[in-house]
């Protein structure tokens, strides 16, 4: 009898990586928990981040300069600004967050602005306009409240950057189980 080599099926490169997912969405949860302590601590890891992420989206600036091909100028521009942005961040963390902090309460009452606005435009073609409305409304509340008192706004953005990490977190770790268990045929 011939020997029969025995194939497994070969895993597919996504699959493969789920892991990565998996660690980050952990490390996202250890952030937003962390963050949600709110202490000084926690407006300095927001200062980080906010410096990390300003690095990156630089880098992704310039990886993009070489990618299009018109307006390169803009993204070496907006790249350089976001790497000097970034510097700036990572060298005064603290600082970062209560600029950061004093902005949310104004980002809040823009973003309730935009969402009525867009909430009576659109309320004869969705069914379910008045949420967005409501939404709205919430939004400029809550912007008007944290722009009253500096201390309201950063607790508003300590409580929303925690739990928009936490939020994060779950999203990838539910993510990495999915890419982990999808059948080779689909990723092929």
């Amino acid at each position: 009898m011939a020997d029969v080599a025995v194939t497994q099926p070969r895993e597919p490169a996504v699959a493969r990586w789920w892991w990565v997912l998996l660690i980050t969405g952990i490390i996202w949860i250890i952030i937003g928990l962390y963050v949600l302590q709110a202490h000084y601590t926690s407006a300095v890891a927001i200062g980080y981040l906010v410096g990390f992420w300003l690095l990156f989206a630089g880098i992704a600036e310039f990886i993009e300069l070489s990618a299009v091909e018109g307006w390169k100028w803009v993204h070496a521009v907006v790249g350089v600004l976001f790497i000097l942005g970034g510097i700036a961040a990572l060298t005064s963390p603290f600082q970062t967050f209560t600029v950061l902090a004093a902005l949310i309460g104004f980002f809040l009452v823009l973003k309730g602005v935009f969402d009525f606005v867009l909430a009576l435009s659109m309320r004869h073609v969705v069914d379910l306009w008045w949420l967005t409305l409501i939404a709205g409304i919430v939004e400029i509340a809550i912007g008007v409240w944290a722009i009253d008192y500096p201390g309201r706004s950063a607790a508003l953005l300590l409580v929303w950057v925690g739990i928009g990490a936490i939020i994060r977190g779950v999203a990838e770790i539910v993510l990495a189980f999915r890419v982990h268990n999808v059948p080779e045929a689909v990723l092929v």
